[in-house]
């Protein structure tokens, strides 16, 4: 009976291992800094439901590019645009069908001043000394801010006011700290006690700002495979939705 016994325990015991080890996994996910809070409430909720754990790296969407190129080890690359996904596959970073767009973005102009009432005239008013904008070279928010200031006119006039951030986090840093009265920032970065005020840049000043995620290297992690999975889920999306981001009017199923 006892010999018995302790076989059945050990055997209880390699089962469990087995299924920890065929469960449990590690997606390490490259992530825009425009979406780092919804990926951050993403991660807590997906760990919880699966027993897998989440790394990220933020940062602006061309820098975590070039350092995927540069063989980063990285499972999933989360971008703030559509061609950087799309690259990836194309050079053999990323793997064909796994593209789909989870998000889409809006740009405001915002100011930590709750008088200022942030607009077009204020922009071409050039009552303020500095205007931050993220990298246009590698966040797409950064370019869609080039692009609204080019539909009103407006660009090259403020060209001497600009102050440059790295990505969408240090240019919104840069209002917060008050290093610039006005800043384009994304609409998910709003504070949410409505502290400040913001002007949310009409749509037709500027690429729709879709965000595409895309499995990379050889796509044998299951970690990684189920996050990708689970950004489309209705949990996901309620998410996602919840911290400011619009979803695209037909999610895709893959794309190259």
């Amino acid at each position: 009976m006892k010999t018995w016994i302790a076989s059945f325990v050990i055997c209880l015991a390699v089962i469990s291992t087995l299924v920890s080890g065929a469960v449990a996994g590690e997606a390490r996910v490259a992530v825009a800094s425009s979406f780092a809070q919804p990926a951050r409430a993403l991660g807590d909720v997906f760990e919880a439901q699966t027993g897998h754990t989440v790394r990220f790296s933020f940062g602006s969407t061309g820098l975590l590019y070039t350092q995927i190129v540069h063989g980063a080890p990285f499972d999933l690359f989360l971008a703030a645009d559509q061609a950087r996904p799309k690259k990836a596959i194309a050079e053999g970073h990323a793997i064909a069908g796994s593209r789909f767009t989870y998000a889409q973005g809006s740009l405001v102009l915002y100011s930590h001043e709750p008088e200022r009432q942030p607009g077009a005239e204020t922009l071409r008013s050039q009552n303020y000394t500095r205007l931050a904008i993220a990298n246009a070279r590698t966040a797409p928010y950064g370019a869609a801010a080039v692009e609204a200031l080019q539909a009103l006119g407006i660009h090259g006039d403020v060209q001497g006011k600009i102050v440059q951030g790295a990505n969408i986090a240090q240019a919104f840093q840069f209002v917060q700290t008050g290093n610039a009265e006005l800043g384009f920032v994304a609409r998910a970065q709003l504070p949410a006690d409505g502290q400040g005020s913001y002007w949310i840049v009409p749509t037709a000043l500027y690429t729709p700002l879709r965000h595409d995620a895309v499995l990379l290297g050889q796509g044998d992690n299951e970690a990684a495979q189920d996050f990708l999975t689970f950004l489309k889920s209705e949990t996901a999306r309620a998410i996602i939705t919840r911290h400011g981001f619009d979803l695209p009017p037909e999610t895709s199923k893959s794309g190259t």
